[in-house]
């Protein structure tokens, strides 16, 4: 595995420091890989294995540790002298309560914590009450491209466009690069799905209509980057299956797949008006290999893979990222970073002369001065008008 520097670097200044250091992200994105990563790096500086304290809520090992009290008897066998203790929880979630031992550690030792969830409620609810201020958070996300060509030491131009179909087909979990064919990266991501599916959503949601929840989730995954409407959808079962579904249920639906962080939401944002329109979203998915397992024998849907990646290349690049509404249309990104923003247009090839005018003419409507593009698989460089065509190839390679 690759030294993920991106988020270490992150991480890094709070290694000494008494604030909890929350770490997210979907299922095998690579959480407990940093873990371990920052356990190398803690033994660099000199602190002794004894002082460094990991449990992996996973294994069988630890399936004792049922609850805060467990896990605070535990912990405390393990501290045997008054020096700096670093813990470090990996999918604590597993844990009922787990927060009230979190906050008594850091109330009454000498620790510096980190802890790693698959679900977006880690940050929520019963953490918020104990832990508010006290925590700093990171969320982690699957390989972007740039790691993967960096993981596989990728620099030949043909080995990068090869890499790039491999990537926007299976997407970038980054324990599936170890296996050697399709069909094993087939069983591993349908384990990651089913594993999301049971665990993070089902079971801590308590769902009662399966088939209907799983319809959904195969609408959503199999649709990535569209513009989403939970009425259009309702109707589609109303007058398809004979079935009433309300809207509410839909969101829920959504919401707990988006808690569970298989997919974003991105709002829509009217760029005339200057604010959000509520109840218009779209959805991303966090990995375009799961979303591949459920679309297999349909048809490719390029353009849309493409436009999921870049969203998912802004975050991972600490963008907030809106989709921009205007009168006649739509901007596919509005991105802010600190003082930074920027518009950019996702198109899978400029075809022809019709393709380049929608998507450069997108622009006009924009009346600021800021940094506006157009990403496409495109080699030839089409920038007009200020609005600046980059690759997208080179483009997820900058940063």
């Amino acid at each position: 595995m690759i030294i993920r520097e991106k988020y270490l670097s992150k991480i890094r200044p709070f290694y000494d420091q008494d604030l909890i250091k929350v770490i997210t992200g979907i299922r095998r994105c690579g959480k407990s890989v940093i873990l371990l990563q920052i356990i190398d790096e803690l033994k660099e500086k000199g602190i002794e294995e004894s002082q460094i304290i990991y449990i992996n809520f996973e294994f069988e090992d630890y399936a004792f540790i049922k609850n805060d009290l467990d896990l605070h008897n535990y912990i405390k066998e393990k501290m045997i002298n008054d020096q700096k203790y670093y813990l470090l929880f990996d999918e604590i979630q597993n844990v009922t309560n787990w927060e009230k031992a979190v906050n008594s550690f850091k109330a009454s030792k000498n620790v510096s914590i980190f802890i790693t969830g698959s679900n977006s409620d880690l940050l929520s609810g019963e953490l918020a009450t104990h832990l508010a201020g006290r925590y700093v958070s990171f969320r982690i996300y699957p390989f972007t491209f740039k790691e993967v060509c960096e993981l596989k030491n990728i620099t030949d131009k043909r080995d990068l466009e090869d890499t790039f179909n491999d990537y926007i087909t299976w997407g970038g979990m980054p324990q599936r690069f170890m296996l050697t064919d399709e069909e094993q990266i087939k069983t591993y991501l349908l384990d990651i799905y089913n594993s999301i599916i049971v665990k993070d959503i089902i079971t801590r949601f308590n769902i009662k209509d399966l088939d209907l929840f799983n319809r959904i989730v195969e609408y959503i995954m199999t649709t990535p980057s569209q513009n989403f409407s939970a009425e259009n959808l309702s109707n589609y079962f109303l007058n398809q299956e004979g079935r009433e579904v309300s809207k509410i249920t839909l969101y829920n639906y959504l919401e707990y797949m988006t808690k569970a962080m298989m997919i974003n939401k991105a709002d829509r944002y009217d760029v005339r008006g200057k604010r959000i329109l509520n109840g218009k979203y779209k959805y991303y998915l966090t990995d375009l290999g799961i979303g591949h397992i459920m679309s297999i024998g349909k048809r490719p849907q390029l353009g849309a893979y493409l436009e999921n990646i870049v969203y998912n290349e802004l975050i991972s690049r600490g963008y907030d990222v809106k989709v921009g509404n205007l009168e006649k249309g739509e901007i596919d990104f509005i991105a802010m970073r600190f003082n930074e923003k920027i518009y950019i247009q996702v198109a899978y090839i400029l075809a022809d002369e019709s393709v380049v005018n929608r998507e450069f003419g997108a622009f006009r409507a924009i009346e600021d001065n800021y940094p506006k593009y157009v990403l496409s698989l495109d080699k030839f460089d089409f920038s007009q008008e200020g609005i600046i065509h980059k690759n997208v190839i080179d483009w997820l390679l900058e940063e």
